[in-house]
């Protein structure tokens, strides 16, 4: 059975403070089992019975991706549905013009061209990253890390690493989650 997850925001949250992210619903759009359940959604098929032909794991991770991007949300029956505000969400979204000073230097349309070859002024720029993606009391996978970092580059992996080598951000000794330091 496919859990709609009717406590959760549908990855509305935090991880998208910004609205809705393009790259994830492309993403969503871009597999194959997610778009025949959107498609179901979208035409008023009731899931998980719309995709009863995925099994359980896949149909699992049809709709997560749905939920996640925006594309579907639960209504007050705890069933999904589609609206079309997240288009509208994301056709109003205005690149921003950058001023070349200070770190929007380094930016382009609010993600990472280039990271500044000076060390205070590259952990500057982490900072603002981590402090407008990564609250303090907050405790996330490796993954929702990932997700709340695709907003500003396509390498996360290189992100993340940057923002623990200047200990912005610190693995729990299991390895299990990510978290932010206390300010000292």
């Amino acid at each position: 059975m496919v859990k709609t997850q009717s406590g959760d925001d549908g990855g509305s949250g935090p991880a998208r403070q910004g609205g809705p992210h393009w790259r994830r619903v492309l993403a969503a759009l871009g597999n194959d089992d997610a778009r025949t359940a959107y498609a179901q959604v979208v035409l008023g098929a009731k899931l998980p019975e719309a995709i009863a032909d995925l099994n359980e794991q896949r149909r699992n991770r049809a709709v997560t991706a749905l939920l996640e991007s925006g594309l579907v949300e639960p209504n007050a029956a705890g069933e999904l549905e589609a609206s079309g505000a997240i288009f509208r969400r994301l056709l109003t979204q205005q690149p921003r013009r950058q001023p070349q000073t200070g770190l929007d230097r380094f930016l382009r349309l609010g993600r990472i061209e280039r990271y500044p070859a000076n060390k205070a002024e590259r952990r500057e720029l982490l900072a603002w990253i981590v402090s407008n993606s990564i609250r303090l009391d907050e405790d996330l996978s490796e993954r929702q890390v990932n997700e709340r970092l695709l907003s500003y580059t396509d390498d996360v992996v290189l992100l993340r690493r940057y923002m623990v080598d200047f200990g912005l951000l610190e693995r729990t000794p299991s390895g299990s989650s990510y978290y932010r330091p206390k300010e000292k």
